[in-house]
């Protein structure tokens, strides 16, 4: 048997098992037929020539085929690239450049562009749209349900998962076999999961919340999961009665409480509810409690990082803070100047532990810059601490949005608006939303005020260039921007005067 170092530990000792691990209102699908389509697949890789460290690109829509192309680069020994479903094709042509995947996996409406960008490359591509249709299917019929796992060890790679970086320029994140194994073995005795649990899966799969901290976790424990296409809060209610534990971003909660089919009698079975991606509103949390009886769990975790902190499982859980330290990670407040912080003044989070990432794919100057000379991950998320070792985070150092879970840095977005003739300037921050926490907002000055041009018709500019969540939920016109005595921009005081324009 290979020896590949997170097979073994999460998927190895499941994969024979007859019980569902997959579960929608179509179809359930075992943990033995699931594993069954996963050495299919990790045949047709080895067939293809991919040899161990090489990448395999999937932006598909979330599916059970989606899920086993994960699982079955890993095992086939390769490194597995999950995309936003929402980047365009100049954002998929940088990854693609910068990965340089041996395999892509698309939908079927993107392998045209995919071939353009990818000519002259040699690159094998594969089509599998939402219906579990296309090349990939087909390519799979009759090969063999058996493989041998590739050896890997812990320290190889894993996944590459891109996030945004304050220059405009994404930065794949390398993670290895032990960063992914050791946090899905903390989570479970954390959080108490185990083979009795079905997990309420409404979250997409191209993120670490939902493909490594619930994929991973209900893999490790043999349990199962109700496994959604995304969030629709009919759906969630229709299921909520029959799972034991569900994970979601604080939309999720928000839109759930609107609905009012949501109460104690329908919850009654769940053990855990989890919030993560984006901080969780105190008044949420009341008023969740209030209708269900359950306290939401918060918790705080990264893309370099998969889980740091959390609420306990057994104990008090304060809202508005994401708890203590997960055991085996080392955490720690700074200064700017990397000095850490004893009191309860606010600072940097840095940490260390087995979770935390190899480093930035090919950026070793980022790299080498985002960690201290003692090793800890400098993490960029500022937060206090109070005198129970309760984490509370209160913003970033930089001026990155979390909207709906997902990072948007403004920088890319600032450069696409000033390229636009008729920008001056422009300046993108982060807004209150009451469904995604915060909202993209751009404050735009224009050159000459007798050429300006209307909100529409820029959005309009902007839809082919921007994945959707990126894109401003609203653009203020300006006569010119805010700025210190150096001549920076204040986003500071555009966020204090517009934070709630979107929910007055």
């Amino acid at each position: 048997m290979g020896e590949n170092y997170l097979y073994n530990i999460l998927f190895k000792e499941n994969e024979l098992n007859e019980k569902p691990f997959l579960i929608n209102s179509q179809q359930e699908v075992s943990f033995k037929n699931f594993h069954e389509i996963v050495n299919c697949i990790s045949n047709l890789f080895t067939k293809n020539g991919l040899l161990p460290g090489d990448r395999v690109a999937v932006q598909a829509d979330k599916n059970n085929l989606q899920l086993a192309l994960y699982v079955a680069t890993v095992k086939a020994g390769g490194v597995y690239l999950p995309l936003n479903t929402g980047y365009t094709t100049s954002e998929l042509q940088y990854f693609i450049d910068d990965a340089e995947p041996k395999i892509i996996i698309v939908d079927n409406t993107k392998k045209e562009s995919i071939e353009k960008i990818s000519s002259g490359k040699q690159k094998v591509i594969y089509t599998l749209n939402q219906d579990e249709s296309g090349t990939l299917r087909e390519n799979i019929i009759g090969l063999s349900k058996k493989f041998t796992p590739i050896d890997r060890d812990k320290d190889d790679l894993a996944a590459i998962l891109y996030t945004s970086g304050t220059t405009g320029k994404s930065k794949g994140a390398m993670l290895t076999h032990i960063n992914l194994a050791s946090n899905a073995q903390v989570l479970k005795d954390a959080w108490k999961f185990s083979a009795d649990d079905v997990l309420l899966h409404m979250l997409p799969i191209y993120h670490t919340h939902g493909l490594f901290v619930a994929c991973n976790l209900l893999s490790l424990v043999g349990g199962s999961m109700i496994f959604l296409e995304k969030f629709d809060v009919h759906e969630a209610i229709k299921w909520i009665p029959k799972v034991t534990t569900m994970m979601g971003v604080p939309t999720f909660y928000t839109r759930l409480l609107e609905n009012d089919g949501l109460n104690y009698e329908i919850t009654k079975n769940v053990r855990l509810f989890i919030s993560g991606s984006a901080p969780l509103l105190a008044e949420t949390h009341e008023e969740f409690e209030k209708r269900t009886n359950k306290k939401i769990l918060e918790r705080y975790g990264m893309t370099e990082t998969n889980m740091n902190i959390s609420n306990p499982y057994e104990g008090k859980r304060k809202p508005g803070t994401v708890g203590k330290p997960l055991p085996g990670i080392e955490i720690r407040i700074a200064d700017e100047n990397g000095n850490p912080i004893t009191g309860k003044d606010v600072g940097i989070i840095q940490l260390k532990g087995d979770n935390v990432f190899k480093g930035y794919w090919k950026l070793e100057e980022k790299t080498k810059e985002s960690f201290s000379k003692d090793g800890y991950f400098i993490t960029g998320d500022l937060a206090t601490r109070d005198d129970d070792g309760y984490f509370t985070i209160v913003g970033r150092d930089k001026d990155m949005i979390i909207t709906g879970g997902l990072n948007v840095y403004p920088k890319e977005i600032e450069t696409i608006l000033n390229d636009i003739s008729q920008v001056n300037e422009s300046a993108v921050f982060g807004i209150n939303h009451k469904d995604f926490g915060e909202a993209v907002a751009a404050a735009v000055v224009f050159n000459d005020i007798s050429e300006t041009l209307s909100e529409e018709s820029i959005l309009k500019m902007l839809y082919d260039k921007l994945a959707k969540f990126k894109q401003p939920k609203k653009i203020f016109f300006l006569d010119h921007l805010p700025r210190n005595s150096m001549g920076k921009v204040q986003k500071n005081k555009l966020r204090e005067e517009y934070k709630d324009y979107l929910i007055n």
